[in-house]
């Protein structure tokens, strides 16, 4: 074990030459380094979050939803029914014509009526609109809370002005207190959102989520444990400008407000472009590759860091992709309508029952974490979030 340790904490790999982690010891009363001891400060605290988090959607979030006519309500339930529901658990949530035939003449029931069981069963397990906007409102809150924080943070400090100061005296820069709390809130919430997942009802993309909320917390983790938390704080900033607007978009979605959700959205997708495919690679990726280099000069964990970066930025090339396609769509027809089909996002419009439509299959339409009900097809998921 102890062998494993020292391999994974490689000096020559995390920190610059001729650097040790004796050097990086607290030089005065007062005055320290970050720590990989820092980071278990996350951990209870993203529980309190989480916790906050239940409270807020509870009491504040759902009085809210109320107040604009989205109420919880309970959907129509498929009857109990063994065989159908054996199906549904382990062999298909979607029944192909075989299949269907087949219980057709197991139930003694006409096709139709199997057809609708299936619908009102797959509608059973999906969140309701007022689910939907208490979440997408929590995430606005701490989306514009904490980018305002940072913003306000990082006013005061050199390295927001003139980016070389990321790397004067590295690995030798002090923590400020506001930039811990920066940090650790970050990788808090994104720690929150890991535990959320195996409490909030189950969606497509779980495994996805659930990789990009791993990877994120990794990779904050990891430029905080090299000090490179000066430079994290302009990535965290930069993908923080964004995040909020989106959230914003849903919840205007679900209010059924099409015009504000079409401008937010709008707003949204101009930011983005802005930050991510701009900001991003002029202001970041420019200091973590060549003005780190020139003033720091290359290392192992400088590598790794700045090749991550380099994929974060060509996944941001793709997300402005999809984006765009949507945004010409709206552009074209005067609004973000409910048929577009994005890329971004995975789960499955609510299904309506109609009685002429029982022999068509459901109509699907790509949505977020949480996904969209309505007219605006604001893609969230992999189109926000961090990965410092």
């Amino acid at each position: 074990m102890a062998a494993l340790s020292a391999w994974f904490w490689n000096e020559r790999f995390w920190l610059p030459h001729n650097v040790t982690w004796a050097d990086l010891a607290d030089p005065a009363p007062g005055v320290e380094y970050p720590k990989v001891g820092h980071l278990f400060t996350a951990l209870p605290l993203a529980l309190v979050i989480f916790c906050l988090r239940i409270l807020f959607e509870r009491f504040i979030a759902s009085n809210c939803a109320s107040s604009i006519r989205i109420y919880p309500g309970v959907g129509r339930r498929a009857q109990p029914n063994t065989v159908l529901e054996k199906v549904f658990t382990s062999i298909t949530k979607n029944p192909d014509t075989r299949h269907l035939d087949g219980l057709s003449k197991q139930l003694d029931w006409d096709v139709r009526k199997v057809q609708r069981w299936f619908r009102h069963r797959r509608n059973q397990d999906k969140p309701s609109t007022h689910t939907k906007f208490c979440e997408s409102m929590w995430r606005f809150t701490f989306y514009l809370c904490i980018f305002i924080y940072g913003i306000q943070f990082l006013w005061q400090t050199p390295w927001m002005w003139d980016t070389r100061h990321c790397w004067y005296g590295y690995p030798y820069q002090t923590l400020r207190p506001g930039l811990y709390y920066y940090y650790v809130t970050e990788l808090a919430f994104y720690w929150s959102l890991m535990f959320s997942q195996f409490t909030d009802i189950k969606r497509k993309d779980f495994l996805v989520m659930f990789i990009h909320h791993l990877a994120t917390v990794s990779l904050i983790s990891f430029s905080y444990i090299n000090n490179m938390v000066r430079v994290g704080s302009l990535v965290m900033c930069v993908h923080d400008a964004s995040d909020f607007l989106l959230e914003a978009a849903k919840m205007a979605n679900y209010a059924k407000s099409q015009r504000l959700c079409d401008f937010l959205f709008v707003m949204f997708s101009v930011v983005f472009f802005i930050t991510r495919l701009v900001v991003y690679p002029i202001w970041v990726l420019n200091s973590t590759m060549f003005e780190s280099w020139a003033i720091v000069g290359p290392y192992p964990s400088w590598w790794l860091f700045n090749i991550l970066l380099l994929v974060l930025q060509i996944l941001h090339i793709i997300w402005s992709y999809l984006i765009a396609r949507i945004a010409i769509k709206a552009v074209l027809r005067g609004k973000v309508c409910n048929d577009v089909r994005s890329d971004i996002e995975s789960s499955s419009e609510d299904e309506r029952d109609s009685p002429t439509e029982d022999h068509k299959t459901s109509t699907h339409m790509s949505k977020g974490e949480n996904g969209t009900n309505g007219h605006c097809a604001a893609p969230r998921a992999r189109v926000q979030n961090h990965s410092l």
